[in-house]
């Protein structure tokens, strides 16, 4: 099964990292508000570039200068099965320590930018 992890990524401001294995690669999103573990919440979900495969152990400091400057830590992490995906909308079950049940990401195109998407538990 592709995994699923959640890195809590203290930069220039806290956020949480969203990120789907798919097609090799993690897809990922950045989320300013801790992810919701409870239906009824919304969360913004900004689509950054792709991360390696291999980035989904790390943990650590990553140096003043750098894009992502900061702690990087694991904050949650399992896999997914993935129930409906096209260009405006990924539904998925997660299987996590911190995250379970069915979860969608929808393209809200929010003030009118494709990278904005929105994360919910359903």
């Amino acid at each position: 099964m592709p995994i699923y992890m959640i890195h809590k990524h203290h930069a220039r401001n806290l956020h949480y990292d969203f990120r789907l294995e798919m097609n090799g690669v993690l897809k990922s999103w950045a989320i300013p508000k801790q992810p919701p573990k409870t239906k009824g919440i919304k969360r913004l979900a900004i689509q950054v570039p792709d991360h390696d495969l291999n980035y989904a152990k790390f943990e650590g400091e990553i140096p003043e200068g750098l894009y992502g400057a900061g702690k990087v830590e694991i904050w949650d992490k399992g896999t997914y099965e993935l129930i409906d995906k096209d260009s405006k909308r990924l539904e998925f079950k997660l299987n996590g320590k911190k995250l379970k049940g069915n979860y969608v990401l929808v393209n809200a195109k929010l003030q009118g930018d494709k990278k904005n998407w929105l994360f919910m538990k359903i």
